[in-house]
């Protein structure tokens, strides 16, 4: 049953909880250490007190720019426990970007992980509203920073483990009043700040997991940015069923973390899960017999993927053979141990989904956007199709609008955009439904479907409407293909800027006796451009005519966050990837 009114009722049910075991975190030595439940109660105290004590009240912005540690969380909490807002900002952005936001937001307080993260800032600082900044390493060369370690010993002595004036006060926030005004990433446009109650987010969290069989016995790895929605929501939710989260900073260290907690719950955005496929599929093809073996594996799972996908466990013969000579070694990259699998942030495919269940492993996608707080829909143990994003929540409506946009309302939803009276008026009507952006259907079961990005559909001279998202999922399915992004708006037909993914490109070129120095010549060879065709024509083999790749560039240059193709989700820019691609564009309508 639904109990949560704020973030704070998720603070204490931690706080109450007798777990020695609440999170994990790597120390110095990579080493994975436990901190309690007590423990986490009495840092996130005397932090609380600390901002009390330099001013800070309800209302009042508190900036947290951090990879995903436990200090993130402690943070988090107190300033959820005082009432202040507090402002996750991607740790991976530039200073250009960073400072715009601390204006923007007005915080008065930040917190930073690393003496990195600290000298963004810090030569800018005064050109902000900052009042303190606040260094979770410790780290005595950072002139000028607060440390974290020694506010959080700082607090007043408590003569019990639990100051009941404390939560009293905690308890008293309610759920009108803001949490967090967190800035989305912007794939087709400038940050817009969302503003999310505590109430908005509790609601969500009252049904997101309800129908998942979780408790103390199970773990997930914390490694999602929590500057996304979606990641601290997640944390939120097991914290509520009494998980073990472990707090992984960086995904480079993830396949490390993954071996060392064995996690039963992994949540992912459909890029790792696409990166385990092309590894998966690169290491079966470094000889014949691999290759034939792991060809027969997927072949009889394929026959299988039904079952997988409504949780059960084939009984062929066959199947188990499978299971134990490849589809087990697979599992065992993710620690061995996974029982929910979900996928959320982006589409995932129904062709990944059928691979993944082929190889034995059911994925659990899901669908929400940072204004929901963020879910809309997820799939769940008991109700599972692949290739939809699940049923909605029980508490969120769902109506699909006479052009196809998913339109949602419910307790959910966002209070508006900061400073931005105009965007919120823009994507809520008069009637409360949020109007998502999300081309979307609803089956006859209720299983809800999203197409594409309303703004991102292409529109061919001729009219036809092509959803890029879908297609270039299936060509993300090549090994070989790192990521694309179809272009074609108001052109005859659609074409293809391809990234290959060169960690397979480079062994396959040589692997055939093809002379490179850069990749810059690997990307114009005949033979290469011969096996994108290739790959282009199997997808095509899949799609409407209208919809078709007619052309194609392979290109060298990696996109990232900090070139700007990429937004800090990982998801594509589309206007930063055609203004940079201009001219290879235009070549493909040169003939127009």
């Amino acid at each position: 049953m639904p109990t949560l009114r704020t973030l704070n009722d998720i603070f204490l049910a931690i706080a109450d909880s007798p777990r020695d075991r609440a999170m994990l975190f790597q120390d110095a030595a990579g080493a994975w250490q436990p901190i309690s439940a007590l423990q986490v109660y009495q840092r996130v105290r005397a932090l609380a007190e600390t901002l009390r004590s330099w001013g800070v009240r309800k209302g009042d912005r508190v900036a947290i720019l951090a990879e995903n540690r436990w200090e993130w969380a402690v943070a988090d909490f107190a300033c959820l426990a005082i009432g202040a807002i507090d402002v996750p900002i991607y740790p991976n952005l530039l200073t250009d970007h960073i400072v715009p936001l601390l204006v923007d937001s007005g915080s008065r307080i930040l917190f930073v992980s690393t003496r990195a993260q600290y000298e963004k800032i810090a030569p800018r600082s005064a050109a902000t509203p900052l009042e303190h900044i606040v260094i979770m390493d410790d780290d005595p060369t950072a002139t000028g920073a607060e440390s974290f370690s020694s506010l959080i010993a700082s607090g007043s002595p408590q003569p019990t483990p639990r100051d009941p004036a404390f939560d009293e006060a905690t308890r008293a926030i309610q759920p009108s009043d803001l949490a967090t005004l967190i800035y989305t990433s912007g794939t087709t446009g400038e940050p817009k700040g969302v503003l999310l109650t505590h109430g908005n987010i509790a609601s969500n969290i009252n049904y997101s997991l309800a129908e998942f069989d979780l408790g103390p016995a199970d773990s997930c790895i914390s490694f999602l940015p929590l500057s996304h929605i979606t990641a601290r929501h997640l944390d939120y939710a097991l914290y509520v069923k009494d998980v073990l989260v472990a707090y992984c900073s960086s995904f480079d260290k993830l396949p490390q973390a993954l071996l060392a907690v064995q996690p039963t719950i992994l949540v992912a955005v459909p890029r790792v899960f696409e990166k385990v496929r092309q590894v998966a599929e690169q290491k079966a093809s470094e000889s014949p017999i691999k290759r034939r073996l792991f060809a027969w594996a997927l072949a009889t799972g394929a026959k299988h993927r039904d079952e997988i996908a409504a949780g059960r466990t084939p009984s062929s013969l066959s199947w188990k053979l499978a299971n134990a000579l490849v589809y087990k070694k697979l599992k065992a990259g993710f620690g061995g141990r996974v029982r929910y699998a979900i996928a959320g942030g982006a589409p995932l495919g129904l062709d990944t989904a059928h691979w993944f269940a082929s190889a034995g492993i059911r994925i659990l996608e899901g669908y929400g956007l940072t204004e929901t707080s963020p879910v809309i829909a997820l799939n769940t143990e008991n109700a599972n199709r692949m290739g939809s994003v699940g049923k909605p929540l029980p508490n969120v409506e769902c109506r699909i609008a006479a052009d196809g946009e998913l339109l949602v309302r419910g307790p959910s939803i966002f209070q508006g955009y900061w400073k931005n009276r105009h965007g919120e008026e823009e994507t809520i009507d008069a009637e409360g439904w949020f109007h998502t952006g999300d081309i979307a259907r609803i089956d006859k079961d209720g299983f809800l479907y999203i197409t594409d990005r309303k703004k991102e559909l292409l529109k061919t001279s001729g009219g036809k409407l092509i959803a890029p998202q879908p297609i270039e999922n299936k060509l993300k399915t090549s090994v070989l293909v790192g990521n694309c992004a179809l272009v074609g708006d108001r052109r005859k037909f659609a074409a293809a800027i391809i990234l290959p993914n060169f960690a397979a490109l480079e062994p396959w070129a040589r692997e055939r006796g093809i002379p490179f120095d850069a990749r810059e010549q690997l990307v114009v060879y005949d033979e290469v451009r011969a096996e994108f065709q290739a790959i282009v024509d199997r997808v095509n083999a899949t799609l409407a005519n209208f919809e078709t790749i007619k052309r194609f560039r392979l290109v060298h240059e990696e996109w990232a966050v900090d070139s700007g193709e990429l937004t800090p989700s990982m998801k594509l820019r589309r206007r930063v990837i055609t203004q940079k691609y201009a001219r290879e564009i235009a070549e493909f309508y040169a003939d127009e």
